[in-house]
C-alpha cells in the first residue's frame, strides 16, 4: 500500500503539490513546539528501507570514537524490529516526524523531509547521497520539479560532473557542496589483497573460479507501483555452458526491485541482492556487468573491467533518460544482446580493461579524501 502510495505521490503533480504544502505547513508549526535536542543524530538510509552505505560508514565511525559517545543516534526503519541492537523508530510515523524535528542533526544519503520542507535553521542536514549519475534524476527527470536541496548544509559530491548534476536535478547550492566523495566508498580506496580474499572465503567462492558481480539498476513499475520487477533477457543456461569453469556468477538486483522473473539460482548464478554490503561484493569480484547503475561509477574505483550490458538501451532513452552517451564515456562499447556480452568476457584482455576503467573513474572521481572523517567533522564542527 505504501509503495502505491508512492508512486501516486510522484506521478501526480496536483496531488503532490496539495500534499507537499498542507503537510509541510502542519509540520513547520509543529515544529514551533518541540524543542530541538542537542544531542540527537537521526540517520536515514534508503528511506529506511536499508543499514547500510555512507550513513552507516558515518555511524560506525562515531561508534568507533569516544568524544562521540554523548550523542544519541537514532535509525528509521521501514521494520525497525529487524535492528533491535540500535535506537530506532519506525519511519512516516508520528514518532519518526517528531523525531526529525527534535534531532538537531540529520544524516542520510536520501531524503529525511520526505518530499516535505520543515527543517529548522539550527538544525544541520547532511546528505551524502548515494551515487554519481548517468540516468536522469530529480527534477532532471519527466514530469519532476519538486526536488529543492537548499535547506541542505552539506551535500557530498565525488567531482566536477557531481557538481553539475546537482546544481540542475537537486537545485543544490554550491556552497553546500563537500567535496570529499561518499563516505561509504572510503573502503574501495583503501581495499587490499587481503580484504579479497576474506571476503572471497565469506562467499564461499571456489579458490578456482572468478567471480562476475551482476547488478542491474531497477526499471520503473509497469502496474501503477504494485510492483518494481526486473526480467532480464538473459538464458543463463548459456552462460552457465561457456562461462562456469572459470567463473562464479553473484547476481545482485537494486534494492527498490521488488522481484527477479526468469533466474533460477544454482552454483554458478548465486542471489547476492540480500548480501548486506555492496563493497564487499565488488571487492571479492573480478568484472562488473551493469546497465545505467551509480554501481559502475563506485566500482571504478578499484580499477577492474566494467561491462555494460544495455539491452533496452534506446527505451530506457525514452522513458527516463541519460546525462551523456554510455558509449562516449563508459569504459568499454556497451553490449546489447547477451551472446555479444558472453564473447567479450570470453575474450577479455584484463589488464586493458583495467586501463580503459581507470581512465573512466579519473573523468568522474576527483574528490576521494577520507570522506568519512571530512563528513563527521563538518557534521559537528
Amino acid at each position: 500500500m505504501k509503495q502505491r502510495l508512492v508512486y501516486v505521490l510522484k506521478h501526480n503533480i496536483f496531488i503532490q503539490k496539495v500534499y507537499k504544502i498542507c503537510m509541510s505547513a502542519f509540520f513547520k508549526i509543529l515544529g514551533l513546539f518541540v524543542p530541538l535536542e542537542p544531542n540527537i543524530v537521526l540517520f536515514v538510509s534508503f528511506m529506511g528501507s536499508k543499514f547500510n552505505d555512507s550513513p552507516k560508514a558515518i555511524y560506525d565511525y562515531m561508534q568507533d570514537h569516544p568524544k562521540f559517545q554523548k550523542y544519541h543516534c537514532v535509525w528509521a526503519f521501514e521494520n525497525p524490529e529487524k535492528f533491535p541492537e540500535l535506537n530506532t523508530v519506525k519511519i512516516d510515523t508520528p514518532q519518526y516526524f517528531l523525531t526529525a524535528l527534535k534531532a538537531k542533526y540529520w544524516v542520510t544519503n536520501t531524503n529525511i523531509e520526505r518530499g516535505l520542507t520543515f527543517k529548522k535553521k539550527k538544525q544541520v542536514y547532511l546528505n551524502t547521497w548515494h551515487g554519481i549519475a548517468l540516468k536522469k534524476i530529480g527534477n532532471d527527470c519527466p514530469g519532476r520539479n519538486d526536488y529543492n536541496f537548499k535547506t541542505l548544509n552539506y551535500l557530498c559530491v565525488s567531482g566536477k560532473y557531481d557538481e553539475q548534476v546537482f546544481k540542475s536535478a537537486f537545485n543544490a547550492n554550491e556552497s553546500s557542496y563537500l567535496r570529499c566523495g561518499m563516505p561509504r566508498n572510503d573502503q574501495l580506496w583503501e581495499a587490499t589483497k587481503e580484504d579479497r580474499e576474506q571476503y572471497r572465503k565469506k562467499l564461499n567462492i571456489p579458490d578456482d573460479r572468478k567471480v562476475i558481480l551482476y547488478a542491474p539498476t531497477w526499471r520503473e513499475s509497469t502496474d501503477g507501483g504494485k510492483s518494481y520487477a526486473i526480467k532480464p533477457p538473459i538464458n543463463f543456461t548459456q552462460w552457465k555452458e561457456k562461462l562456469s569453469d572459470e567463473y562464479v556468477l553473484l547476481f545482485r538486483a537494486h534494492h527498490i526491485t521488488t522481484k527477479v522473473l526468469d533466474v533460477q539460482f544454482d552454483d554458478f548464478i548465486r542471489d547476492a541482492s540480500d548480501y548486506p554490503d555492496v563493497n564487499e561484493l565488488m571487492i571479492a569480484s573480478d568484472l562488473l556487468i551493469t546497465d545505467y547503475s551509480a554501481i559502475a561509477f563506485d566500482y571504478s574505483i578499484l580499477c577492474k573491467p566494467i561491462f555494460c550490458f544495455a539491452y533496452d538501451y534506446e527505451t530506457y532513452l525514452t522513458d527516463r533518460g541519460t546525462y551523456f552517451d554510455i558509449d562516449d564515456k563508459y569504459p568499454n562499447r556497451s553490449c546489447r544482446d547477451e551472446n555479444e556480452l558472453i564473447e567479450r568476457i570470453s575474450q577479455l584482455d584484463y589488464k586493458e580493461e583495467c586501463e580503459n576503467t581507470r581512465r573512466f573513474r579519473d573523468q568522474f572521481v576527483q574528490y576521494h579524501d577520507d570522506a568519512t572523517a571530512e563528513a563527521v567533522k563538518k557534521l559537528f564542527e
